[in-house]
């Protein structure tokens, strides 16, 4: 039976204890474990603890930059039952995650096999993929094994971790981190490396550089996937000054000459974290939904490189009206948001300024050269104390060599033995001095090695070589001593290794080279859509069941088509792929299509049901048009109607616009066209009112005023004309007649009216 003491710790909640203190307090708990042990990086060196544990598992396995690579299974093994009791999938996430130099800009681990793609392809199991440290990640960590900083126990105190990389180079900033904690969250774009260090030199030499001037030596983030920065230069300065903020950035893009006219557009950059493949497919559905007329084709033949071929339509299309409207209907632009919320000191989560990120490194640098000077120092020593007993050895060779060879206890004997002092230069005011407990004695350390020296270790020039090791080493030490004690020779310090990192890895090297570049995003977004069709005639033809279509050229509208069984044409016109076309729904509603995404004339078209959300039990009452600045008279079966501006019932959406509003059981009879100074109803009832234009109001939406009185039935068609020249229409021979003498039918409006002319067609339509 297990002691007491053993038994799991059970905090109660009592009846006393309200719940919700007792639910804030443990949540509280959960968020500052994710907030400080997870998702945020440390401002110091730019890792989460997971990458951190990564690297230093790598590290303790020796996967140099130079050395053999080993199974990702091994690695991410190590790192799960060493330091990161976690999902093994979700570590060699993170470790193929520094692998990809698509997401990093200094990519920290070497993968070998598949890592994953641009293409958002995901990485091989990790037993078939391998790893190994890179030469950046390796300037990180260097400094581990010289006290350069602070190590913790790991989850279970049998090994220990760094709790924060010595980091060489501002990596935060270099790689950028993304991360949602609870109730915060980071977001950090990659910069370029040698603009970074250059950063840091300007603040070593002023502390207090303004932001601005910070922001000239770094302009903006540098991708890995490289691309166009297009977002203005204010809003970018407020981003830095701020920590909050977003980058516009566009895909790269150029103009290929076919020859004979023709050209192609080949985009060979794409933003930061878009995937080729699904970019790809956004294209196609452009094409497909007609939602860019000048796009006519994308092909992907990317290899190594990244290279998109957009075709357009027409050669006499302005390539840069092509990439405007693709801009702004793919994800050929994107926009990157700036969070640069970090652990300072590990410590406390604060969104920091440009120049604030860059202090935490710098700061973040001296004490890691401080902590590594001061343990050269103890090193130094400690060898300076064995050179020195080693010096008392060749002095007395001989008392040495008899000691050794018949005392009893020989290091007891070399301990109590009176040797004198060697002699030895002066080295200033940082002169070291021998540890030794008294006067001419031996000190354990010396005695100890003494009697570990070789016998080959006896020969005169041996003794020449301690000597100038030992003053080499004061001089050494004086120097670190002097370091030490000056802050402004530490700055310098810092500034010489940050000088070094910069040629290793820096703009003139193949890796720092800038890839994103800047530019203007210019006017070219104001195009409009119409201005983008390439305007060609077409027959729309739709049918009494709602299958439209538009066929190429102006076919003849008395020509016989095709449709489905039991269906017929209900609608056929001229019009041109530029036009937009009104759909007039029974249920009071306008919607909007567009002439070139109308389906092609193959087949019976589409259902226009797909395009614009008719009801089912909606019939299409008109379908026209669409011309700028005209008035459109709108009647509903009850008798009511107004005038509307054609502006006025133009849809933005496929769900379209309510025009008229509808009682129970009344539908929109018809929507006509204004041409004319009066108005005539005819009734189910076959009676005939005209009135004046003047007296129908005009109106952007609503019921509508009474347009004839009815006992039973209600409206059947209405019309407009000019009263002078006479109300026309078609008597059952087909014949067209024009009444000119209405004074019997002209009335005030809202009256029953007359019963219609001798002649009038039986089914009450004009």
């Amino acid at each position: 039976m297990a002691d007491e003491d053993d038994a799991p710790k059970i905090e109660p909640v009592t009846v006393s204890e309200p719940l919700a203190r007792a639910i804030g307090e443990r949540y509280l708990t959960y968020a500052l474990s994710t907030i400080m042990h997870r998702a945020l990086p440390d401002a110091r060196d730019g890792l989460k603890p997971v990458h951190r544990r990564i690297l230093f598992a790598m590290r303790e396995l020796r996967l140099t930059a130079t050395g053999g690579f080993r199974k990702s299974a091994k690695i991410s093994g190590d790192v799960m039952g060493n330091y990161h009791p976690h999902g093994d999938a979700a570590i060699y996430d993170a470790m193929a995650r520094l692998a990809q130099d698509f997401n990093v800009r200094y990519p920290l681990v070497d993968g070998q096999g598949n890592f994953g793609n641009i293409d958002g392809d995901n990485p091989a199991a990790a037993r078939y993929t391998e790893a190994r440290l890179t030469a950046i990640s390796e300037t990180l960590m260097d400094g581990l094994a010289e006290n350069a900083v602070d190590f913790r126990p790991n989850y279970d105190g049998t090994l220990e971790e760094p709790v924060v990389m010595p980091a060489a180079f501002p990596n935060l900033l270099a790689n950028g981190s993304s991360g949602i904690a609870v109730g915060m969250a980071t977001n950090i774009p990659p910069h370029n490396l040698d603009e970074l260090i250059q950063g840091c030199h300007a603040l070593l030499k002023d502390a207090h550089l303004a932001d601005d001037a910070l922001a000239a030596i770094i302009p903006g983030p540098d991708f890995p996937t490289g691309g166009v920065i297009v977002e203005p230069r204010d809003a970018i300065l407020a981003a830095y000054r701020t920590g909050r903020g977003s980058f516009r950035t566009r895909a790269k893009w150029q103009v290929e000459d076919l020859g004979r006219g023709t050209w192609q557009i080949v985009v060979t950059e794409i933003p930061y974290q878009v995937q080729k493949s699904k970019l790809i497919e956004k294209l196609a559905e452009l094409i497909e939904l007609k939602k860019v007329p000048l796009l006519a084709d994308v092909r992907d033949e990317s290899a190594e490189d990244v290279r998109i071929v957009i075709e357009p339509r027409s050669r006499t299309v302005e390539p840069d009206m092509l990439m405007s409207a693709l801009f702004r209907n793919s994800e050929l632009e994107s926009r990157f948001s700036l969070n640069m919320n970090v652990l300072i000191d590990g410590k406390v989560p604060k969104v920091c300024s440009l120049k604030e990120v860059l202090k935490a490194f710098l700061d973040h640098r001296r004490d890691v050269l401080k902590r590594r000077s001061q343990h050269r120092v103890e090193k130094i020593d400690h060898r300076l104390e064995i050179l020195e007993g080693f010096l008392i050895t060749f002095l007395n060779l001989d008392r040495v060599i008899d000691i050794i060879r018949y005392d009893e206890d020989p290091k007891r004997a070399l301990m109590a033995e009176d040797w004198g002092r060697p002699h030895r230069r002066a080295l200033n005011e940082k002169d070291y001095v021998a540890p030794t407990p008294g006067e001419g004695e031996l000190t354990d350390i010396q005695a100890e090695a003494i009697l570990n020296m070789r016998l080959r270790s006896l020969r005169r020039l041996e003794e020449l070589e301690l000597i100038a090791e030992r003053d080499a080493l004061m001089k050494e030490r004086a120097g670190l001593a002097d370091l030490l004690d000056s802050d402004r020779q530490q700055w310098k310090r810092i500034g010489v290794e940050l000088e070094d990192i910069r040629k290793q890895f820096g703009k003139d090297t193949v890796l720092g080279k800038r890839r994103t570049s800047f530019a203007e995003a210019g006017d070219a977004e104001e195009v409009s859509f119409e201005a983008m069709i390439e305007r060609e005639p077409i027959t729309v033809i739709c049918s009494q069941m709602g299958w439209i279509r538009a066929l190429k050229g102006q076919v003849d509208l008395a020509a016989e088509q095709k449709f489905k069984d039991g269906d017929g044409p209900l609608f056929v016109f001229h019009a041109e792929t530029t036009d937009k076309i009104l759909l007039i729904g029974a249920n009071g509603r306008f919607y909007t299509l567009l002439g070139v995404s109308l389906p092609g004339g193959r087949g019976m078209g589409e259902p226009v049901r797909l395009m614009v959300d008719l009801p089912n039990d909606a019939g299409i009452v008109g379908l026209m048009i669409f011309r700028p600045g005209e008035k459109l008279l709108v009647a509903s079966t009850a008798g009511d109607g107004f005038v509307v501006a054609s502006d006025e019932v133009l849809a933005q959406t496929r769900a379209g616009k309510q025009v008229m509003t509808l009682g129970d059981g009344v539908r929109l009879a018809l929507c006509k066209r204004v041409g004319g100074d009066h108005v005539a109803v005819v009734g189910d009832n076959r009676k005939v009112l005209i009135f004046a234009l003047a007296e129908l109001p005009e109106m952007a939406k609503g019921k509508g005023v009474r347009l004839q009185k009815y006992k039973d039935g209600g409206l059947s068609d209405a019309t407009t004309f000019e009263l002078a020249r006479g109300l026309s229409w078609k008597d059952p021979a087909g014949r067209t007649r024009t009444e000119t003498d209405l004074g019997e039918w002209l009335a005030a409006r809202a009256t029953a009216g007359r019963m219609a002319p001798r002649g009038f067609p039986r089914d009450n339509r004009f």
